[in-house]
C-alpha cells in the first residue's frame, strides 16, 4: 500500500513539475495572411490575440471566422507538439513505474 502511495506522489510530484515547465512555454501562430496573430501558452490559455482592421470590416464575418479557427487549431497543434517533447525530455511516464502506463 505504501509503494501504491509513494507512486501516486510521484507522479504528483512528476504532474506539477511538467505544469510548471509548461507555464513557461509560449507560441504565436499567424492565420488568414498574417491578419490573425495569436499567442497560447502552456496551459492552452490564449494570451495574446491581434486582429488586423481590415478583417473587421463588414463582409469580412466569415472570413474572420475561418481564420481565427484555423489559427486556434494551429496553436492547440504546436503546444501539443511543445508538451509532448516537454515530457518526453522529463523521461515520460515509464520511470513512475505505473501499471498499464509507460512502454
Amino acid at each position: 500500500m505504501f509503494s501504491k502511495l509513494k507512486q501516486f506522489k510521484d507522479l504528483r510530484d512528476q504532474s506539477k513539475k511538467l505544469q510548471d515547465v509548461l507555464a513557461g512555454e509560449s507560441i504565436t501562430v499567424r492565420a488568414a495572411g498574417d491578419k490573425i496573430v495569436l499567442t497560447m501558452d502552456g496551459n492552452l490559455q490564449i494570451t495574446g490575440l491581434a486582429i488586423d482592421d481590415e478583417m473587421m470590416t463588414v463582409g469580412q464575418k466569415e472570413k474572420l471566422q475561418s481564420g481565427m479557427k484555423d489559427a486556434h487549431a494551429e496553436a492547440l497543434k504546436k503546444m501539443q507538439r511543445v508538451m509532448a517533447g516537454k515530457m518526453q525530455e522529463m523521461g515520460g511516464l515509464e520511470g513512475l513505474n505505473l501499471p498499464g502506463m509507460g512502454k
